[in-house]
């Protein structure tokens, strides 16, 4: 008889090839698995990070990098140098003053909102009524019928309410962004301002930067802070309102930028910028009127 070979040697190469090929494909599946469970468990303790961390500390590593961006514009750079004429100055208070007059008008519109009210302090904070009186002191009594809102500052302003109107529970993002860094860097900047202009010591033309009602800066700021993290939000409206506050920066960047340009256009068109120089030597010892006038004159 022909022998026929050896089936059963071929089946077990077979069953073999067949054993080898599962044990292969249960080696891809578990690792495809094996994958997925960890991208899973990775997503899955980001979001338990984020919600075991406050809102505060989640805003400051949020906004960092838009921080620095808005601290190294030129507008802000040349700021921190004291190369700071009093036009810039007026106009950069100009724009100040549209910006806090639409937050101010939403956080009132939400004062009862659960969403803001634990961070309702308004004669801690609010500078509206400040931003009017240094807006007198530059401009005079018309100072509403001559002060400029350029395009960037209109979209903050729209931006603002916008958010107050539709969704409030994103307020606490420019609030923070805005009141706690006038609280922090904005005093820096108000010693520079009054150094490089010249401003009366008595505070004239810096009462943005004066908050009468904050006694202590520092426990001010935590309590503020303990209470925005209290706002009670799920972590998807945490999520939106880290974003809000990246684009609170962003928008002060544009702002910062189109000022700069302003600026800039103005001194190719010959407009008369008061120097520094002049600027530094001015006698602060005059008084509240003849210090106005001056002012008035530099732009």
């Amino acid at each position: 008889m022909r022998e026929l070979g050896c089936p059963a040697r071929e089946l077990h190469r077979t069953g073999s090839r067949r054993e080898g090929g599962k044990h292969e494909q249960a080696k891809t599946t578990g690792k495809r698995r094996s994958e997925t469970t960890g991208g899973d468990m990775e997503t899955s303790q980001a979001h338990s990070s984020e919600r075991s961390k406050d809102l505060s500390e989640l805003m400051k590593e949020a906004t960092k990098e838009v921080h620095e961006q808005a601290e190294n514009t030129p507008f802000m750079r040349n700021f921190q140098k004291g190369q700071v004429s009093l036009h810039e100055f007026k106009l950069v208070t100009a724009s100040l003053y549209f910006i806090y007059s639409a937050l101010e008008e939403e956080i009132e519109r939400n004062k009862d909102n659960p969403v803001y009210a634990p961070v309702y302090f308004p004669a801690e904070l609010h500078r509206k009524a400040a931003l009017e009186e240094d807006l007198e002191y530059f401009y005079g009594s018309n100072w509403r019928a001559e002060i400029p809102c350029p395009e960037a500052t209109q979209k903050y302003v729209e931006r603002l309410h916008y958010v107050g109107k539709n969704q409030p529970e994103l307020l606490v993002a420019h609030a923070y962004t805005r009141y706690l860094g006038d609280l922090s860097g904005g005093q820096v900047l108000k010693k520079i301002a009054q150094k490089a202009l010249q401003l009366p010591a008595t505070g004239e033309g810096l009462a943005f930067f004066t908050f009468d009602g904050v006694s202590n800066a520092t426990k001010f700021k935590q309590l503020y802070r303990s209470r925005m993290n209290a706002l009670e939000m799920d972590l998807a409206t945490k999520k939106r309102v880290l974003e809000e506050a990246k684009k609170a920066f962003l928008l002060n960047i544009q702002v910062f930028e189109a000022l700069q340009e302003l600026v800039s256009k103005g001194q190719e068109n010959g407009r008369t910028v008061q120097p520094k120089a002049e600027l530094r030597t001015r006698n602060v010892n005059k008084s509240h009127e003849q210090g106005k006038t001056l002012l008035r004159a530099g732009v």
